[in-house]
Parts: C-alpha cells; sequence; structure tokens
C-alpha cells in the first residue's frame, strides 16, 4: 500500500465556490472585517490596497527579488503574527488627511514666526537661551532627521498598507519636524544676528553631550528589522530621549527665558508623537497578544527594549548638563529624567512586557 500523499492540483478557476479565501463567503462589497460597525473611510482606502496572495483566489505575486523573495515578505521582521491585517491605524491617517494635517501644522508654525518676529519677540529672548537654541536645539534637529530616515526606510518593508500608512506618516513627522526647526532657527537668526546656524551640526558631531545620542539614532537606523526600527524609535528613543529633551527641557525651560515662540514651534512634534505613539502601541500590542505566537514576540520585544533601551538610557544622561545653561532653572534634570522614564514604563505596560531594570536604575 502507497504511503504517498498527492499534492492537490493548482487552482486554475476564478469561478465562484472554487476556492475558499479571506472574505469569500461575504455578501458585502469588500472582503475585509471592519473594526466598527462598517468600514470606515480609512479602512476603505488602506485594507487590501497591498495585495496579499495569501488573501486572494488566483493573485500570485507578479515580480520578485532574485534570490526569489517576493515583492513583501513575512520574514523581513522576526516578529510573527497569525493575521497582519487585523492592524488599523488609531489616528486612521491616509494620503489625503495626511496632507491636510502636514499643511495646518506648517501654517500654524509660520503664523506664529511671523507674528513673533513683527513684535520684536526674539530680541527679547535670555542670551544663555539663544546660545541653547543655536548649539542644542540645532543638534537636536539632526536626530529627528535620524528618526525620520530610519521610519522611511522601515515604511516599505511593512507587509500591509495600513503597517506601511502608520510608519509612513511617522518618517513624513520626523522630517518634517527636523526642517520646522531648521526654519526657525534661520527665522531666529534675522533678528539675532549673532547666531550661528552651522553650531548645531558641530555640537551634534563633536560635542560630548550629543555622541550618547548620536549612537542611539545610529543604532535605530543600522537595525535590518523593519519593526525593530519602527519599536525602537516609538518605545524607546521617543520617550528616553525625544520627548526628555522636547518637552522636559525646552517646553518647560522657554517661557523663563521670556521664549514663548520657541514652545510653540515644538508643541507640533508634541503632537506628532501622541498619534505615532497610539499606532505603534496599538500594533506592538497585537503582536504581543497574538494567539499563536504572542509569547515569541514578547521575548523578542523585550529584547529590542534592553538593546535600544540601554543605548537611549546612556543618551539621556549625557544631555543633563543643558539643563544647567539657562539663568532660570525652571525644572531640574533628574525630574525630567524621572518623568521620562515613568512614560517609557507605561508604555511597556501597555504592549504587555517588562521593562528592564536597568533601565529604571
Amino acid at each position: 500500500m502507497s504511503t504517498t500523499t498527492e499534492q492537490p492540483a493548482p487552482l486554475a478557476s476564478g469561478a465562484a465556490g472554487a476556492a475558499q479565501f479571506a472574505g469569500w463567503d461575504s455578501r458585502k462589497y469588500n472582503y475585509f472585517e471592519p473594526k466598527g460597525r462598517k468600514a470606515s473611510h480609512y479602512e476603505d482606502m488602506t485594507v487590501d490596497v497591498q495585495p496579499d496572495p495569501k488573501r486572494y483566489l488566483l493573485q500570485d505575486w507578479i515580480i520578485s527579488f532574485a534570490d526569489g523573495t517576493p515583492t513583501y515578505s513575512e520574514t523581513w521582521t522576526a516578529a510573527k503574527c497569525t493575521d497582519w491585517h487585523k492592524f488599523r491605524a488609531v489616528d486612521e491617517e491616509w494620503e489625503r488627511t495626511h496632507y491636510q494635517r502636514q499643511s495646518t501644522i506648517i501654517g500654524m508654525i509660520s503664523s506664529a514666526i511671523s507674528n513673533a518676529r513683527r513684535s520684536g519677540a526674539v530680541k527679547r529672548f535670555d542670551k544663555a537661551w539663544l546660545k541653547v537654541l543655536e548649539q542644542h536645539l540645532g543638534a537636536y534637529k539632526h536626530a529627528e532627521f535620524g528618526l525620520g530616515t530610519a521610519t522611511m526606510h522601515a515604511q516599505r518593508y511593512g507587509v500591509t498598507q495600513m503597517i506601511n500608512s502608520a510608519i509612513l506618516t511617522n518618517a513624513s513627522y520626523k522630517l518634517r519636524f527636523a526642517q520646522d526647526l531648521t526654519l526657525y532657527l534661520g527665522e531666529v537668526a534675522l533678528d539675532a544676528p549673532n547666531l550661528d546656524l552651522d553650531a548645531g551640526k558641530s555640537h551634534w558631531l563633536n560635542d560630548p553631550i550629543w555622541q550618547g545620542t548620536r549612537r542611539a539614532v545610529e543604532a535605530i537606523g543600522g537595525a535590518t528589522d523593519f519593526l525593530e526600527k519602527y519599536f525602537a524609535v516609538n518605545v524607546v528613543f521617543e520617550p528616553l530621549v525625544a520627548d526628555l529633551f522636547r518637552s522636559g527641557f525646552v517646553m518647560q525651560m522657554a517661557a523663563s527665558q521670556n521664549d514663548f515662540l520657541t514652545p510653540t514651534v515644538v508643541s507640533a512634534a508634541e503632537g506628532d508623537y501622541e498619534r505615532n505613539l497610539a499606532n505603534a502601541v496599538e500594533l506592538f500590542h497585537m503582536l504581543a497578544n497574538d494567539p499563536k505566537h504572542g509569547d515569541a514576540n514578547r521575548k523578542l520585544f523585550g529584547e529590542w527594549l534592553e538593546k535600544h533601551g540601554a543605548l537611549a538610557s546612556d543618551a539621556a544622561k549625557h544631555l543633563q548638563p543643558i539643563w544647567a545653561i539657562p539663568h532660570v532653572k525652571a525644572v531640574q534634570f533628574t525630574d525630567s529624567l524621572n518623568s521620562a522614564v515613568e512614560r517609557a514604563e507605561m508604555i511597556a505596560r501597555e504592549i504587555g512586557i517588562r521593562f528592564p531594570l536597568s533601565i529604571e536604575a
């Protein structure tokens, strides 16, 4: 008696009922299951826009890479998922809404700067604070650019349009904010002629204060797993370094230095991060609680948190001297750092992973 198992012949029919695929028995015009009672505009514009041969009857990849890897591959991340298409971005942002929001932000910043310059606001900035803007806000814009390029690379590898869109809008916000800071410092220099617009780059490359941040950003950019990049940016670097500097220093200190303009510019990035963080937590919580791969994913995320957390913690501690520069010290570094670590812990809990004791210390 033969034990050979015959393989089913490849399907050659597109007739209804010839095979079962995602949503094959649906009596609706679309084949996906909406998150709510009915599909939102965001879902109509993103779900199943990116091809996935596993979800359809006859379709297969038309082209592939030279080594046989298909156009999109689940092997581009170590994380596993039973259904990547389940993810929906919390902010439900797609192309049209993204351009609208970016345009609104740029208009808000431009109006604020124009009004401030008209009233001579820059001339009232504390002189030591101008040096902070010149040297350290000018250095920090390079970190934002680095995170933007890292997430821009990562978005190409997402296996669904919903994941790609969330990471892509993240990248766009980062690159826009790096540009915001560059243009803003140029506007400040019009009313503060001695401001050195090249000082930020010099401090980014050479100042010991920023070398930990450079290492952390370059480690993110060098990661080969696209979800590791997305995780490291939003779950680790943002709360421990980026938000520490933006919210824990600039937003807290500026008003006491007679500067009511810089917080307006920086507040746009704070709003960006709230959206990016919500999307990231939604995705990583879904993966951490996957019915089949949840345990392995939580272990993986813990490894990423240990690796990038050590770099981000070191970067944060190197920033401490900046808090001593302003004449009026409205907040202490230790308070800002404690708040940053508490937020990072909260994010880890929301995802469902353990926060390393090494970072808590």
